[in-house]
Formats: structure tokens, sequence, C-alpha cells
């Protein structure tokens, strides 16, 4: 049975904001955040995302303004995904030493230099004809012939100065062989960000939409993980850590927050979690509704996946959050 005194201690420690800051156990810092962006070839200026309000699909030139904007907010880090012109069955844009990451990647960081982390993220699906993360052979994907692929992806973005890969795919082994060619190619000091438990979400909508990368058939069930599934997700992150992942990661995040507390406990090694595109539409479309408070449910949401164990939180919201908190 619980005394009274503990039960009054409780609520004078709520008693009103400034003691509840005080004593509060998980904090929200920009320290935590990092913003993905959507780099577009052939485009000038921006275009709005129409299923993510507030997002846009960038010029390189954009993108520049875009990384000062983050740097002026004390945002640490930057994730780009690219949309190229050109798709073919091998996704060669992907790779191509002029592709729209690897060029973002040269005009960032000639304008910011270290003052932002920037990560590229390593996968076909932009890239591809087809829109799987993988090479396809008689409509099946064939996991080895892809690990060649997103190795030379992976040391294309270093040779551009990204500071840390993050291959998204989910192809068996592909930590180890971009670990192995990033090593060969000298880039022993650029650090792996592994999506190691990405489920089969249908959170990924509004992203497929704004990179273009539905597939143009089937699901990508064979690849990603079976939502249902718990243990599944730890036996992935010890696989990559073996290969030698630096940081791993939980994607979606708000659903799977059971999975990034396990992950941490598990490992105790450095946990990304990825608050998705659908996860962040919902909330807009209901903040634009006038359901909820904006501001109130997505530093309730982030407190949360950072209370799950996460310690660091890829979101769309992470400029907003910013301003809060500066403000």
């Amino acid at each position: 049975m619980i005394s009274l005194f503990p039960l009054r201690r409780l609520r004078r420690l709520r008693k009103n904001e400034k003691i509840r800051s005080l004593v509060r156990e998980t904090r929200i810092g920009l320290e935590d955040l990092v913003y993905p962006i959507f780099v577009k070839e052939g485009i000038e200026g921006r275009e709005p995302i129409k299923s993510m309000p507030g997002q846009y699909r960038l010029s390189i030139n954009e993108a520049v303004k875009e990384a000062k904007e983050l740097v002026e907010l004390g945002i640490p880090a930057i994730i780009i995904f690219g949309i190229p012109k050109h798709k073919d069955e091998i996704a060669s844009e992907a790779y191509n030493s002029k592709g729209i990451v690897q060029r973002a990647v040269r005009e960032i960081k000639k304008e910011v230099g270290d003052e932002l982390i920037v990560i590229t993220d390593v996968c076909l699906c932009e890239y591809t004809t087809h829109g799987h993360c993988g090479i396809v052979e008689d409509g099946k994907i064939l996991n080895d012939p892809t690990l060649k692929i997103l190795a030379k992806i992976a040391v294309s973005h270093a040779e551009a100065g990204a500071d840390i890969v993050a291959p998204s795919d989910m192809m068996d082994g592909r930590v180890g062989a971009i670990r192995e060619a990033l090593d060969e190619a000298g880039y022993e000091d650029v650090a792996i960000m592994s999506y190691s438990a990405k489920y089969a979400s249908s959170f990924y909508g509004p992203f497929r939409e704004a990179a273009y990368s539905k597939p143009a058939f089937g699901d990508r069930k064979s690849y990603q993980m079976d939502p249902a599934n718990f243990r599944e997700a730890l036996e992935e992150v010890y696989l990559d850590i073996q290969e030698g992942a630096d940081i791993v990661m939980v994607k979606p995040a708000l659903a799977y927050l059971d999975v990034i507390h396990a992950v941490k406990w598990e490992f105790n090694v450095p946990v990304a979690a990825y608050n998705v595109s659908g996860e962040y539409s919902l909330v807009k479309a209901a903040a634009e509704k006038g359901y909820v408070d904006e501001k109130s449910i997505v530093l309730e949401i982030l407190t949360s996946i950072k209370r799950a164990g996460a310690d660091i939180i890829l979101t769309y919201h992470a400029k907003d959050v910013a301003k809060w908190l500066n403000s």
C-alpha cells in the first residue's frame, strides 16, 4: 500500500509548469533531431508535396537554403532523399557521381561545412523504373546483386562529402557490403545508420507520393518486416550491428515504441527512430481541422519516442519544433 507521503509529494511536483519542468524525466532537445528533405533534379525553386503540408521537393539551390536555415535553427543534421530525372532497371543515377544527391551534398557542404551533419539515403526505389528497393528479375527481388549497387551508391555519397550513409533497402547483408566498400575506398570514418528494423508499414504512403517511389507491381513485404513481428526486429538489429552498423534505426516510430525500447534495452547502441510521413500527415490533417493542438501533440509524440529509448529522431516536424523550443 502506498503511503500518503509519496502521493502528496507527487501532487506537489505537479502543481505548476515550472516545477513539472524541473523534475521532468524525458526532454526533447534540438540535438535529438534530423530533418528529412527531398531534392529533385530538373526543377527551380520548390514544389509543394500535397500529402505532406509544409514539405517540398527542392532544387539544389533551395536545398542549400534549407541547410543554412537548419544551422541557424540549431538542428544538427539533415537526411537527403533524391528524385532523379532518369530511372532505369539498375538505378544507375543513384551512384552517378553527378547525380542529384551527390551534387546536393557537395553544394550543402560547400556552404555550411561541418556545421551540419549530412546523412544520405542509400536505396534503389527512387531510381528504378519498377520502384522496388532491389534489382528485379522475372518479378523477383534479387538480394545479392543489389548489394553491389548499394555499395557503389554509398561510396559515391561518401566521395561527395556525406558524413553518414543510411541504407534503407532491407536487403540481407547490405551493411557488411557497404562497410567493406567504404573502408576499401578510404572512407573508414563515414558512419552507417542502418534502417535495421524497417516494417512493411501503411504509414509510408505520403513519402511514396513525395519521392515517386511507389512500387510498379506487388509490394515490399518480401523484404520489409511484418508489423506483427517483434523478436524478428531484435534479430535484424543484431545482424546489422555484427556487420558494422554504427547507428540502428526503427521505422516507423510511433506504432513501434515497444520495438524502440527493446532495441535500446537489449543492445545499448545509438538508436534512431523515424517519425515517418504518415505519422506527420495525420497530425497535420487533424491540426488543420482543429481537432488537435499541433504544437502540444507533436511535442508529446516526440517525447514518447525519446522516452521509449530513441537517441535520434528523424522527423518532418523538426523545423517547427526548433522554432517552438527557441521561442
